[in-house]
């Protein structure tokens, strides 16, 4: 990930009718770890993450940067936000904010990533202004599809790529603010 463009980073928290996003803590180590080594947040992602692996390699105070929210809920991380600008790893985002979630399986089914989604895209309408967001998901990947639907990202393209078809979509501040 690189930089957001200008903006003094990190910012307050956000705070959201259940939740408030902000910057990782060493008391978000384990549930980042319990995170990445889930297999069934890694379903869609190429798998989950070892978890010895992830306890050696991880340090004391989960990777802090711009752009990375920790979703907290009544004291505790329940996911993870990103909005990053060049992440190199899809041409399509290139030089576009793209916008990624990952939450703890117990956190999905309550609206929660859709509650902290719009509110990042909100944060980012004001700290981007006019800036329109991407984000790429593996169509089979129904509960992230109906994510990016409810948010307002419309289709660009589909294509193939790490041996699944990926749906690839844009929000726009413009569009979504009527």
């Amino acid at each position: 990930m690189t930089e957001l463009g200008p903006i003094a980073w990190p910012p307050a928290p956000i705070k959201t009718e259940r939740l408030v996003l902000r910057e990782p803590e060493a008391r978000d180590r384990a549930a980042v770890i319990e995170l990445l080594a889930s297999p069934e947040v890694g379903t869609y992602l190429g798998g989950p993450r070892p978890r010895d692996e992830l306890e050696h390699a991880m340090p004391g105070t989960p990777s802090r940067r711009p752009g990375l929210f920790v979703v907290d809920l009544d004291g505790a991380m329940i996911g993870r936000i990103t909005l990053a600008k060049d992440t190199g790893h899809l041409r399509q985002a290139a030089g576009r904010a793209e916008l990624g979630y990952l939450f703890l399986p117990q956190a999905w089914g309550h609206g929660y990533a859709a509650e902290a989604c719009a509110a990042v895209l909100d944060w980012c309408t004001r700290a981007l202004p006019g800036e329109p967001v991407v984000l790429a998901t593996q169509t089979a990947n129904l509960r992230s599809m109906r994510l990016a639907a409810k948010l307002g990202f419309t289709e660009v393209e589909r294509y193939e790529a790490y041996g699944a078809e990926q749906w690839f979509g844009m929000w726009s501040p413009v569009a979504s603010s009527g």
